[in-house]
């Protein structure tokens, strides 16, 4: 059984394996050591003040909402973000695009969101600090940062690029009878991250005023933020709220901030891995028209962010320019791969929600 310990640097909240007695942040890189239970105690130490009875000791700290460490945030909140882009490279699974996502992503927050450089955690296969390589743990280790001191005001975001996959679920509370998942670099030896995980750790903690983005472009990635309401969009830009609730009446949203997620397709549908006709690049279907939908000013809502993404994958092949932008001028020999043909990919972007809204009067912003 784990148990969750404060670094002594950073507060981040560790997981301490069974038995061990110290344990090394993946962020800060400082090592924590645990005070051996079977040890003595130190003798006390003399004082002129008379014993009595000790005072109430304050409750140890939250890992999600103890105030981390440094100056207090801004009167504006703080900007966080966790990138992950995962390529399995020389594996059977290797994807071509999800490192161009992530770099992209990268751009995107800082460029037009103002997200500090500091404050964006990458997770890639190319980053040489190895805790900063997107295995099972080192990705739950930064879910874990991105909501930990958060506070009324702060601006979180998680994008994940990679493979997802689903599997059946037990305990009843999926509407479709599957768990949704991700999969880490090391999926095929420490297994995958399951919805339920992804909810307990990044949604329910958030309080009032906090609010968390989700961009995910994974198969099967609709509902992988557990989220209770799923804007059912028809093409023609007509849509109604789904209600997702689990019948056992487990709370699945927020403890009162705000979580919406977009994600590359529905829960029974692939997204595609987008190949470059020239072989110099690549990308995630979803996360290219994501990007662009913010670069031609089709962001001002997030219904508007959302038919954009939906019209844009549609129309991949149609001849449509899928150039220009800051970000997607990286991108302007895109063109569509494989058997993807003419007929735009078979994959329809979802957004999730903690609770409905109007999407086309709620203004989109990170």
């Amino acid at each position: 059984m784990f148990m969750l310990v404060n670094c002594s640097k950073c507060q981040t909240a560790l997981q301490l394996p069974p038995g061990a007695r110290s344990i090394r942040c993946a962020l800060c890189q400082a090592i924590t050591n645990i005070a051996d239970p079977r040890a003595a105690p130190p003798p006390p130490q003399p004082s002129s003040i008379s014993a009595g009875p000790r005072p109430p000791q304050p409750p140890a700290p939250s890992p999600y909402n103890h105030a981390p460490p440094g100056p207090p945030p801004s009167a504006h909140g703080r900007k966080k973000a966790v990138i992950c882009g995962v390529s399995y490279k020389y594996s059977r699974h290797e994807l071509k695009g999800c490192l161009n996502d992530a770099k992209c992503m990268r751009h995107l927050l800082m460029n037009k969101f103002q997200f500090p450089d500091a404050s964006i955690l990458m997770l890639t296969e190319e980053e040489t600090d190895p805790y900063r390589i997107p295995t099972k743990q080192n990705m739950r280790m930064a879910l874990y940062w991105l909501v930990q001191g958060c506070q009324p005001g702060d601006s979180l975001l998680f994008h994940y690029s990679g493979h997802g996959s689903r599997q059946r679920n037990h305990n009843g509370d999926e509407v479709d009878g599957y768990d949704e998942t991700l999969c880490p670099l090391d999926f095929e030896t420490q297994g995958m991250i399951v919805d339920d995980e992804i909810n307990a750790t990044i949604v329910r903690p958030l309080p009032q005023g906090v609010k968390l983005h989700a961009i995910i472009d994974a198969c099967h990635s609709g509902t992988v933020l557990d989220l209770p309401f799923l804007c059912r969009m028809g093409r023609n830009g007509q849509y109604v709220w789904e209600d997702h609730r689990p019948r056992s009446g487990v709370w699945k949203g927020t403890s009162g901030g705000e979580a919406i997620s977009f994600s590359g397709c529905d829960d029974d549908q692939t997204s595609a891995d987008t190949s470059a006709l020239s072989k110099i690049t690549s990308t995630g279907a979803m996360t290219f028209c994501f990007i662009q939908a913010i670069e031609r000013g089709q962001g001002t809502t997030y219904g508007s962010v959302l038919n954009s993404m939906r019209s844009a994958i549609r129309n991949v092949g149609g001849g449509d320019n899928l150039g220009g932008g800051v970000v997607t001028s990286l991108l302007t020999m895109l063109l569509t791969g494989g058997s993807v043909g003419g007929s735009g990919l078979r994959q329809e972007p979802q957004l999730t929600a903690c609770q409905p809204f109007d999407v086309y009067t709620k203004p989109f912003s990170l």
